[in-house]
């Protein structure tokens, strides 16, 4: 089985449009993600932020969880996520974990303004990461 293709600048730009429509009153920090499903569908989120700061959720997760909302399945082979900053920011700890709950060695790139870019994989980034294998789906525990 060949490994399919990443059309990476289809991602920046799908990650560039989506920061554009996040909901950042507070912060003003506008993030955006597109991810690349296994079936080939990609899917955008932005950060939306909340007057109790803790609700708000950002760009990565919103399109991973856009992208089951919409009844797609597969494995996420690929995550762009662009900031407005000088360097390339890594998504937080806790969109790793929900990024290694659907791809846990996805290809990872972070641009930025500058155009800079960082590409890593997902399995770097977050390494001995705790997923879906630590429980104990036996009820053994």
């Amino acid at each position: 089985m060949s490994e399919r293709v990443i059309d990476w600048a289809h991602l920046e730009r799908e990650a560039r449009a989506a920061a554009a429509r996040a909901y950042v009153p507070y912060s003003r920090f506008a993030v955006g993600a597109a991810i690349l499903t296994a079936d080939g569908r990609v899917f955008t989120g932005c950060n939306v932020e909340n007057a109790s700061f803790g609700l708000t959720n950002c760009a990565e997760r919103t399109a991973v969880f856009t992208s089951r909302a919409s009844g797609d399945t597969s494995d996420i082979l690929a995550v762009c996520v662009y900031t407005p900053t000088d360097e390339p920011t890594p998504p937080c700890g806790a969109c790793r974990q929900v990024l290694n709950e659907f791809g846990p060695t996805m290809r990872v790139r972070t641009i930025c303004r500058t155009e800079q870019r960082v590409d890593t994989t997902l399995d770097t980034l977050l390494p001995g990461a705790f997923g879906p294998r630590n429980l104990d789906t036996a009820g053994n525990g």
